[in-house]
């Protein structure tokens, strides 16, 4: 897909080299003040989360194990900062063979002008797992990321290699920085969101970076989690 850059995209300087495409990196956010304090807040958070959240994520684990058979985590591989693939976890919240049943609802996504596949009452997600993805916390193993690096808690959503494989120069500039849990795409609606829409969220966070910002981020993403808005 090849979109020309929005107003709210500033100008690049500089470039960082990638297996997929050359990725454009604002030099003005690799300012090691801000890379220092977003990685502190990361490790802090994402630590005392995973200790908080352990009983929860331990009852999860159960409830998912006896709502369908498969496995408790689902792993797949993501692109991260620069390009580079990891191995992304979550909760299951769909069924085994959910990803060769993705093929016959292709012509379902109601995701507009995109790459991304999501639709509203899936016929792939268990009924635990619809809960989950109400609320959120099918993303909850995801904080492990944040501890190891490979996500912030603020930040684009990490997009499948399919999805990258369609991105022209416009879309490629969401791999500039580091993915994150949540984002402005996440507190703004979500899935009631269009594809290009959803970029320029990702473009405005990027050239707008700061401390406070990701700390503004974290505090609306509670309220737009629980409110279950735009969640498919």
């Amino acid at each position: 897909m090849h979109t020309p850059a929005s107003g709210t995209a500033a100008a690049a300087t500089g470039e960082w080299n990638t297996p997929v495409l050359s990725v454009q990196v604002p030099v003005k956010h690799l300012a090691p003040g801000y890379r220092v304090a977003k990685r502190l807040l990361d490790v802090v958070v994402a630590s005392v989360a995973l200790v908080l959240f352990a009983p929860l994520m331990l009852l999860i684990a159960i409830a998912i194990k006896l709502d369908s058979p498969g496995p408790v985590l689902f792993k797949q591989t993501r692109i991260g900062k620069g390009g580079k693939p990891f191995c992304f976890i979550k909760f299951r919240s769909m069924v085994r063979n959910a990803e060769q049943m993705k093929r016959d609802l292709l012509p379902r996504n109601e995701v507009r002008g995109g790459p991304v596949f999501k639709m509203r009452n899936d016929p792939r997600v268990t009924r635990v797992g619809r809960f989950l993805r109400r609320y959120s916390l099918d993303e909850l193993p995801q904080l492990l990321h944040v501890l190891r690096g490979e996500m912030s808690l603020v930040g684009p959503r990490p997009p499948l290699p399919s999805e990258v494989a369609s991105y022209g120069e416009w879309e490629m500039r969401r791999l500039s920085v580091t993915p994150g849990l949540t984002c402005l795409w996440q507190i703004s609606g979500r899935s009631d969101i269009g594809f290009r829409e959803w970029v320029e969220l990702d473009h405005i966070y990027i050239d707008t970076m700061s401390f406070w910002t990701d700390l503004k981020i974290l505090i609306f993403t509670v309220p737009a989690v629980l409110s279950g808005r735009g969640a498919c």
